[in-house]
């Protein structure tokens, strides 16, 4: 069974996104007297759709925002749906590619996770597999951090990271591990072919369980004096490697 939660849209971009995307909208709110920019292209498109606007003042926008920066507009959208990670695997063959996966092995900062959401999406990720537990799950800051890609992943929740592991090498998926102490540079692996890259926690990395059950793990070289980079920032590395890799094929 699908999980689902209640959530809501802030922002000018997130919500554009949103409507442009297509998903189920029950109502947006703006601010009373906010009629400039980008928030007649939002009311044009939800008059267009036939979804309720409703002006609020600010006062009462201020107590429904979850964030400070909410950009006068909030939208309120049906629980957000997970996939299952066997829809991910039926996307890529779909698009007749082969898998392209991110799993993540407990992202806490829901910044993080909407900035590593926006990375997969540019870079054609197929899907992106997130732990039930002790980490960040899908909401308006995830979706605000994501510039709105959120509406365009598939996300898949699951309870255990490797077991799904084992799921993905059964379809055929390499397994990469990315652990400061692995002996190969991302840039001398090869990233081709159905790929499952593992990005870890932010302090801790990948748990030795998940580390133990890669087939294999990379490193992205450290010159600073800081030994360990954003893992957001790490996520984009390694991807748009593996993305040049593919493209050469």
């Amino acid at each position: 069974m699908k999980e689902k939660f209640d959530d809501q849209i802030e922002g000018r971009n997130s919500v554009l996104e949103l409507l442009e995307s297509g998903r189920d909208i029950n109502k947006i709110f703006v601010t009373r007297g906010e009629k400039h920019g980008s928030i007649n292209k939002i009311l044009a498109i939800a008059r267009e759709r036939k979804i309720i606007v409703v002006e609020k003042s600010q006062k009462q926008m201020e107590e429904m925002a979850q964030e400070e920066n909410y950009q006068g507009v909030i939208a309120i959208v049906p629980p957000f749906e997970y996939v299952e990670v066997e829809d991910i695997l039926a996307y890529a063959n779909e698009k007749q590619e082969p898998p392209f996966v991110l799993i993540l092995d407990g992202i806490e900062d829901p910044h993080n996770l909407g900035s590593i959401i926006r990375t997969a999406e540019t870079a054609g990720v197929h899907g992106i597999i997130i732990p039930k537990r002790r980490a960040a799950s899908v909401n308006s800051t995830v979706n605000k951090a994501s510039a709105g890609a959120v509406e365009h992943m598939k996300i898949a929740r699951v309870t255990n990271i490797t077991d799904t592991i084992d799921q993905l090498k059964q379809a055929g998926l390499w397994i990469c591990g990315t652990d400061i102490n692995a002996e190969k540079y991302y840039y001398n692996q090869d990233l081709t072919g159905p790929l499952g890259i593992v990005i870890g926690n932010e302090g801790k990395g990948i748990s030795e369980k998940v580390k133990k059950n890669c087939d294999f793990s990379v490193k992205i070289p450290m010159k600073g004096k800081i030994q360990s980079l954003n893992a957001a920032v790490s996520t984009g590395i390694i991807v748009y490697e593996a993305v040049k890799q593919r493209i050469k094929q």
